[in-house]
């Protein structure tokens, strides 16, 4: 029961430093929709339910939701499948579901948090055999399958997220560094080989629009029109210069308020704070989302067994590969992504299933003891 935690272990700056992101997110998305309350209002609506699931997880014994994997698994490819042939369809992408009551979701974002609790399971059920080709196989199939699922809506960024998202927990599930090192030896040439037949049209299963925008990376000056998105971000970030041009404003200089921006709310909010409030603002979001991760290892360091250690470690890797890939975007240092900076951007799954992980981390914090169930 959780009368038996000692609240003391509770990681009272962790849930400061998420209520600060989304204070600055509020804040963003009220300037980013013109003053739009009813998007302000769903924010808020969602910060409020996501805490209070966060707040409402850290209580359970995180071992009794682990236990519960396979249908959490099993959930998360009922959800994608779906979405394949329910879902609802936007800009020939469909990854979207409608649900009674609760409305318009994107299930991808939950599947997020159930993998990583089903590698947490998986690897701790396994850690003895953790370093057996079957061990290792039985978890790339279970990998496999929402990938597939997901790539088909199609939402690449997604995949991209759930496989560095996998590979950290991988790491922290102590394989053996000869799985590393023979990864890394597999992957860079896989890599260079993809980018290669990329350049010369030759993979199927990329969709034009996607190849379009990692050309336009590879080569701006040829794919203007496509990288006319970033470049305005990139314009709108360095104009705000040190302090920026303060929030909600007016001013015909304005990026944002000129309409060369769009998904200002969602996908290059960060080009709003920029421009807003400048390049001390950018720092302190970058610097409360290095808090984060920093807690989140520091509780998978304190963790009591390998399910808690993993648990945390999937979550810092995903908060902060999400928050690095979106940033990357808006600066013009990745291809364009389409990914929500996480506590920030305007969308209750994306907000709501970040909490619903944090909610895990938390009860991780608080555990004193080994218990199973």
């Amino acid at each position: 029961m959780f009368l038996d935690y000692d609240f003391r272990h509770f990681n009272f700056r962790l849930v400061l430093y998420m209520i600060a992101l989304n204070a600055i997110g509020i804040l963003v998305i009220r300037s980013a929709t013109n003053l739009d309350e009813g998007a302000v209002a769903r924010q808020m609506m969602g910060v409020m339910v996501g805490l209070s699931l966060a707040v409402g997880l850290s209580l359970i014994d995180y071992h009794r939701i682990l236990n519960l994997a396979p249908a959490v698994y099993a959930a998360c490819i009922i959800i994608l499948a779906a979405v394949l042939v329910w879902g609802r369809a936007v800009n020939n992408a469909r990854r979207w579901i409608e649900v009674p009551v609760i409305g318009q979701i994107q299930p991808s974002e939950f599947v997020k948090i159930g993998l990583i609790v089903t590698f947490s399971w998986y690897f701790m059920k396994y850690q003895e055999k953790i370093n057996q080709i079957s061990t290792v196989a039985v978890a790339a199939a279970i990998f496999a399958v929402p990938a597939f699922l997901i790539l088909e809506q199609p939402n690449l960024s997604t995949v991209l997220v759930i496989t560095v998202m996998v590979l950290g927990i991988v790491f922290a599930s102590g394989i053996s560094y000869k799985w590393v090192g023979g990864t890394i030896a597999v992957v860079v040439p896989m890599a260079a080989a993809f980018v290669y037949l990329l350049l010369h049209g030759m993979i199927p299963f990329i969709r034009e629009y996607q190849a379009g925008r990692i050309l336009a990376w590879f080569y701006p000056e040829r794919y203007g029109e496509l990288r006319y998105q970033q470049d305005n971000s990139i314009i709108a970030i360095g104009s705000g210069g040190l302090t920026g041009k303060g929030l909600f404003n007016t001013t015909i200089a304005s990026v944002k308020n000129g309409n060369f921006l769009s998904e200002e709310q969602t996908d290059f909010i960060f080009a709003v704070i920029g421009e807003e409030l400048g390049f001390r603002g950018c720092v302190i979001v970058i610097v409360l989302f290095l808090l984060i991760i920093y807690e989140c290892l520091l509780i998978a360091a304190r963790a009591k067994d390998l399910s808690g250690r993993l648990l945390c470690a999937g979550m810092a890797t995903l908060i902060a590969f999400q928050a690095f890939a979106n940033i990357a975007v808006a600066t013009g240092i990745f291809p364009n992504t389409g990914l929500p900076l996480p506590f920030i951007s305007y969308g209750s799954s994306s907000l709501i299933s970040i909490f619903i992980g944090m909610g895990l981390v938390l009860n991780v914090g608080l555990q004193r003891e080994t218990r199973h169930f």
